[in-house]
């Protein structure tokens, strides 16, 4: 069980601070990768809470290759969101402000398939025809930093 699971068995639903990652995976159409989440039934970006000890660059790697089967190879921090953008409550009524790392995924390697219980889909999506049906966080982060998803893909643009 992790972190977030134990502190949940104190304080309930009341809204916690937490620190995780978003990643931003691209491939060679410089679509951008997108999970159909379990939970909302939307999809949003492959990403996730940091354990206890591990750095925002382990957390990255953990959760793309828990979510993904995908093994990041290089990444890059690009930017970091917190403060009310960030507050977000799940469908069983967990509530959380997180700190969001924001990382592009430069180089990985291994076959994309969906490699736990989060995910009902994974797919690449061109930046200008995303899902109409995005998680409300997600869609938040895209239109309040509106230049997110055009940085990160510079990025791995950058770096091919």
């Amino acid at each position: 069980m992790g972190y977030i699971q134990n502190l949940r068995k104190k304080v309930g639903h009341d809204p916690i601070l937490t620190a995780g990652v978003g990643l931003f995976v691209f491939n060679e159409k410089d679509e951008v990768l997108m999970q159909l989440r379990t939970d909302y039934n939307m999809w949003g970006l492959p990403g996730g809470a940091m354990e206890l000890g591990e750095s925002f660059e382990e957390t990255a790697k953990r959760e793309l290759k828990e979510e993904t089967n995908l093994e990041a190879d290089e990444l890059k921090m690009i930017r970091v969101l917190s403060g009310k953008d960030t507050y977000r409550e799940y469908p069983n009524g967990d509530k959380l402000y997180d700190i969001t790392a924001i990382f592009v995924i430069n180089k990985y390697h291994g076959t994309l398939k969906i490699n736990d219980s989060e995910s009902k889909k994974l797919q690449y999506f061109n930046i200008d025809q995303l899902p109409m049906n995005i998680t409300s966080h997600t869609k938040n982060y895209l239109e309040k930093y509106g230049d997110i998803l055009k940085l990160a893909l510079a990025e791995y643009k950058a770096n091919h």
